[in-house]
Order: C-alpha cells, then structure tokens, then sequence
C-alpha cells in the first residue's frame, strides 16, 4: 500500500501560559509545535489551485485557536484540541502532533499524540449552544444550554486577588444553582463541548476558563459574553430581574431578554 502524501509544520514555537505547577502561572513559556497530517487523498490533478489542498494555514490557526480559547493544564489536552480542529477539515485522514516546553529543563518536555479521523470530536458541525445568564429564577431549560451564574448577593472579603475572589464567588454561584436545578457544573471547555454535543444543559463554573484572561473583567454579564463568545452560541440570554434595563454591548452574538 503507498504511503498516504503529507503536510507538516516544523520547529513552530510560540509563547503561551501552560502548566498545572503554580510556578507556570502568571508567566508564558516557549511551546514547539511539529504537526505532520497524512492527507485524505493524494495530490493529484489539483491543478496548481490552492482551494484543492489543504493550506498550511490550517495547521498554524489551529494552534492559535486551542491555545486562545482557554489556559491549558496539560500538553496532552493541547494537543487533543489541536488534532480535533485539523480532522475536522474533509482533507485531513491522519495527524501526528508533538508539543514541547522548552524553558522547563535545559532539554525538551513534551508530548506526541496520533490521532485519526474519526477518533476524535471537534468543534466543526457541533451544535451551536445558548448561553444563559442566570441572574434571576428561571426555570430548569433543556437542550444545548450552558448556565452563567449571578454573582451571589453577599460580601466578598478583602484584600488579596479581588478579581480572583470575585471569580471563586461566581463558582460557588454556579455550584448552588447546580443543585437547586438539578444540574452538572462544568469548569472546563471539555466537559461544555460534550454537554452541547448530548444537547443537555450544563452550568458553568467559570474561574479556571476566565482566570487567566486578559481584559476579562469579573463581570458575571462580561463573562456570560465571553463564553458564548468563544463557544460560538446561537444567542445570549439574560434573564434579568424586572426593572432592570438590558446592558449596552456590542457584539455579533444576539442578546435576548427572558424572564421578566
């Protein structure tokens, strides 16, 4: 049997925060990309065009879409995300990917992961969630759904991190609503992915996801944003407390008022 034709990326390195050790928090450190794809079919009669091939451009802006949409603990997630994004593409059959911290030891620390269509789940055909922002009773929705919690109304304590503190106060927000609905809390892409893909509704836990986040201010509303946002959502919807008039955003995800 011939060996199928290849793609591959060489000795690609970024910085990006990555790690499970808190001395890896707070710092980026240099990653080494080499992605090897084994084609679906080979490259014959394409005729020069480049709407035939699979573009290096595929390999590099699934990279930066893994590393952008949240702060990874592991290698092995990274590249999971990575494979996925790649083998969702109709012209991809096989992936090879190896990630390497480079600035751990005076050598490589890394992982190689093969994947093949099929395998693995990636974002491409998943259906497009609604992204619920729970700040007032609603009832317990169905289907594809993630819940954002409403900060909790009491008192933060001072000093230290404030916005890390707001943060945790939103996780215990999203735990106590778990149990008044009745439903799962998730604090990682991962688990979001599979509740979208079983259409079942989920609530969101967002500290470790937003943590890490430039910019992100510790918004509950911001951060509902933020999340359907990067999960491509269908719509926000706020269920907001009556009176309360609708946040001026600006953003391409429709907003949509409930509740009241």
């Amino acid at each position: 049997m011939d060996e199928p034709d290849q793609i591959h990326l060489r000795d690609y390195v970024i910085d990006a925060e990555i790690g499970a050790f808190q001395s890896e928090r707070g710092r980026t450190q240099r990653l080494r990309f080499n992605l090897t794809v084994d084609l679906a079919d080979p490259v014959v009669g394409v005729a020069d065009d480049v709407d035939r091939i699979l573009s290096y451009d595929v390999l590099t802006d699934a990279i930066a879409t893994a590393i952008s949409d949240e702060r990874f603990n592991l290698l092995e997630t990274l590249a999971e995300k990575i494979a996925a994004e790649i083998l969702a593409h109709p012209r991809a059959g096989h992936i090879r990917v190896t990630i390497e911290k480079l600035d751990r030891i005076p050598g490589a620390l890394g992982v190689t992961l093969n994947r093949r269509r099929g395998r693995v789940d990636a974002d491409a055909g998943m259906l497009a969630p609604v992204v619920l922002f729970h700040g007032t009773e609603t009832p317990r929705p169905d289907g594809a759904v993630i819940l954002t919690p409403d900060a909790p109304p009491l008192p933060l304590p001072g000093g230290g991190n404030e916005r890390r503190v707001a943060l945790l106060a939103l996780d215990q927000a999203a735990w106590a609503l778990g149990g008044r609905l009745g439903l799962d809390v998730a604090d990682n892409r991962t688990e979001l992915d599979w509740a979208v893909k079983e259409a079942r509704p989920i609530i969101w836990a967002p500290a470790r996801m937003a943590a890490d986040i430039a910019g992100l201010e510790a918004d509950p509303i911001a951060i509902a944003l933020w999340l359907a946002e990067r999960m491509g959502a269908q719509r926000l919807d706020l269920a907001l407390p009556a009176g309360m008039a609708m946040p001026d955003i600006a953003s391409d995800i429709p907003l949509r008022r409930v509740g009241e």
